[in-house]
């Protein structure tokens, strides 16, 4: 799978969510942030993508602690994301 591949099939997954919330939020991450990560956060945030929204809302909402360091640094960045 080549890397436009790849970064197609994370955007439907980031924005085909059960969420109106979350497809808005990650999808802004993907386009906005997503390119400047190292490569730890970016497999960080494509497993946080991977989650069900249910058990992502409460990393970003804060409500739940991350517990993996790279992901937390992830969930801090998906907080500061202000969707246009």
């Amino acid at each position: 799978m080549d890397e436009r591949e790849r970064i197609n099939r994370l955007r439907w997954r980031c924005t085909r969510r059960a969420m109106l919330e979350m497809d808005l939020l990650l999808g802004e991450f993907l386009e906005r942030i997503f390119p400047t990560l190292g490569p730890a956060q970016a497999e960080a945030f494509i497993v946080l993508a991977d989650m069900e929204d249910l058990e992502l809302w409460p990393l970003i909402n804060g409500s739940r602690e991350c517990a993996d360091p790279v992901q937390a640094e992830v969930v801090a960045l998906l907080r500061d994301v202000r969707v246009k």
